[in-house]
């Protein structure tokens, strides 16, 4: 029984032990180096989604109406209300430029190489044109992400039969999880939902005039939900309890904490980040696919020293 505990047991079940690291297969050593840094299946995400025709080209086709209609209401809204928010933040930052720190041509004091006011209206402008092309979206871009899931998984050679049931990796006790907690609770009704709207929308509305402070903000707070989300399909797939779940990601907290805040880093860009909503979809799939070799191979090891 190994005496390492959190994330350094990750390390030395595949790293760090040399007897350990020399029976891992050749077709596992890719993924191994991957699981190394989750970050990476981001891009992993985005590089598949631009380049192969069977994910990007079933995501536009469900996509592209709502999308052109999106755009025309947003083209509209530009024009009629851009000059009336960008005077509404003159006169905002005229009457409390001590409230976040702005004025006309400084930020804190230190000259910036643009008009503060049109920055701002440009940054809110942003933000709703991105709910607009949500609306239009609601429905066919969830169902695009779900597609793309399929696709990737189906990509890899994969069946239902790949899905093994949860397997503890680690040769440590698993963390002691309880999962029936007032903020799980909170967070499984739409209350949850509502106060999460209200720390993004309300409480960090001001760092939104720092130029990438809101978004880095949001992110962080989003990291762990983010994640835990676009695995959902995973666990579903594993057909693991709501326990195995709080284990499995707590084991993994910081890989799933970095995963998901760079993944919701990319999707809180303002119109853009629609399309990193799907992109994230397919870097997860192959992040599961990955943790799933590892499952694989974890079960069969143990195989052989039962058969021993």
């Amino acid at each position: 029984m190994s005496s390492i505990s959190g994330p350094e047991a990750a390390d030395a079940l595949f790293a760090t032990d040399p007897s350990v690291a020399n029976q891992i297969p050749q077709s596992l050593a890719r993924a191994t180096s991957r699981l190394q840094f989750p970050p990476s299946y981001v891009v992993v995400g985005v590089y598949r989604l631009f380049t192969d025709k069977n994910l990007y080209v079933p995501a536009w086709q469900k996509c592209q109406h709502g999308t052109t209609r999106g755009a025309v209401v947003a083209l509209i809204w530009t024009f009629l209300t851009f000059g009336i928010q960008k005077k509404f933040i003159e006169v905002f930052l005229a009457n409390s430029p001590r409230v976040i720190g702005l004025s006309n041509d400084t930020m804190f004091g230190y000259k910036i190489p643009f008009n503060v006011h049109t920055y701002a209206a440009v940054l809110l402008l942003g933000s709703q044109i991105t709910n607009i092309l949500r609306f239009f979206l609601s429905r066919n871009i969830r169902i695009a992400r779900e597609r793309a899931w399929d696709q990737t998984v189906a990509s890899r050679g994969k069946g239902p039969d790949f899905w093994l049931p949860y397997i503890e990796v680690y040769e440590v006790f698993p963390p002691r999880v309880v999962v029936d907690t007032w903020t799980h609770r909170l967070q499984q009704q739409s209350l949850g939902s509502i106060v999460a709207f209200f720390i993004k929308r309300v409480l960090l509305v001001p760092f939104n005039f720092y130029p990438g402070v809101g978004i880095v903000l949001a992110a962080w707070f989003k990291a762990l939900g983010t994640a835990h989300n676009l695995h959902r399909q995973y666990f579903k797939a594993k057909k693991m309890t709501d326990q195995e779940v709080a284990v499995f990601v707590e084991e993994r907290k910081w890989d799933y904490r970095t995963f998901g805040f760079t993944a919701a880093l990319l999707e809180g860009l303002p119109i853009v980040g629609l399309i990193f909503t799907i992109s994230n979809r397919v870097g997860a799939a192959m992040w599961a696919h990955d943790l799933e070799k590892r499952q694989h191979f974890v079960a069969a090891s143990r195989s052989r020293e039962l058969a021993k």
